[in-house]
């Protein structure tokens, strides 16, 4: 399960989680660390996309127990969060949750595996982060498939 900031707005009205040119962003990265997409779930923090300022830890309280039912019922193996604003909702007590500190490593969240790499605007915008967003993804399908075989 992939976790993502909120829904960009093609996605939100159309409900298709890889429209926008961030989303292609994602789907480069996968492609490149041989995920398929077939075998991913694409969820977002904020179930749907902010039209104008908001109050942002007030709404990613708010959104939090969504995703933890989302968790519940999919129970997807492992997560992978996307950005700071995945990383400061899912550790909202560390005082360090950026992706810069995070990625690389492994936690846990609700009793499923959770890694982080850069938001894949962030990557977009800064192309010399491809090589690690790219790096993270490889990670993210390595833990995956070990745990895959764990369960057989």
């Amino acid at each position: 399960m992939m976790i993502l900031d909120n829904p960009g707005a093609r996605e939100d009205r159309q409900g298709n989680s890889f429209l926008c040119g961030t989303r292609e962003t994602l789907q480069l990265g996968m492609r490149e660390a041989g995920i398929d997409a077939a075998d991913v779930y694409v969820t977002f923090l904020l179930k749907c996309r902010p039209i104008r300022a908001y109050n942002k830890p007030e709404a990613r309280a708010a959104c939090l127990p969504h995703l933890e039912l989302q968790l519940f019922q999919k129970k997807p193996l492992v997560l992978f969060g996307f950005g700071d604003v995945v990383a400061e909702a899912v550790f909202p007590d560390q005082e360090s949750a950026s992706v810069k500190e995070l990625r690389g490593s492994w936690f846990e969240f609700q009793g499923t595996p959770i890694s982080f790499t850069y938001h894949p605007l962030a990557v977009r915008r800064r192309p010399n982060l491809l090589r690690f967003f790219v790096e993270d993804l490889q990670a993210l399908k390595e833990k995956w498939m070990e745990i895959q075989h764990r369960r057989l």
